[in-house]
């Protein structure tokens, strides 16, 4: 039990470092953050900025390797973070006039970045 509460720990650890990479990057791109991992009723997101009105809903996913990372967002996560933009939005009104899009930041373990902007659509 002790070693899974490490394993644990050292994931999250991870995350939050790959969630820093990420809004740096943004931030350095123009964008303001507006949230960090944020709850909603509907599930967490873990970045929402904005630039130039575009509101964008960022998911990072950190794996050994961009690829790896890139096929860790499930169809059931992405209709949870639709979901999850919707009642932020809800919440948090006047943003996204220029428009709203969800993208997905993916950070390798050297700690490279790669993002696919609108990569999760509304069907």
């Amino acid at each position: 039990m002790h070693e899974r509460l490490a394993i644990r720990r050292a994931t999250e650890a991870r995350g939050r470092q790959a969630e820093a990479l990420a809004e740096a990057a943004l931030v350095a791109e123009g964008f303001a953050p507006l949230a960090r991992r944020c709850r909603t009723a509907a599930g967490e997101i873990d970045l929402v900025v904005e630039r130039d009105g575009l509101l964008v809903f960022v998911e990072v996913k950190a794996r050994a390797t961009l690829a790896g990372a890139a096929q860790a967002l499930a169809p059931r996560q992405q209709a949870r973070l639709l979901a999850a933009g919707e009642a932020w939005m809800a919440a948090n009104p006047g943003h996204g006039a220029a428009g709203v899009r969800f993208d997905l930041l993916l950070v390798d373990a050297a700690g490279r970045l790669r993002r696919i902007a609108d990569a999760i659509r509304q069907g």
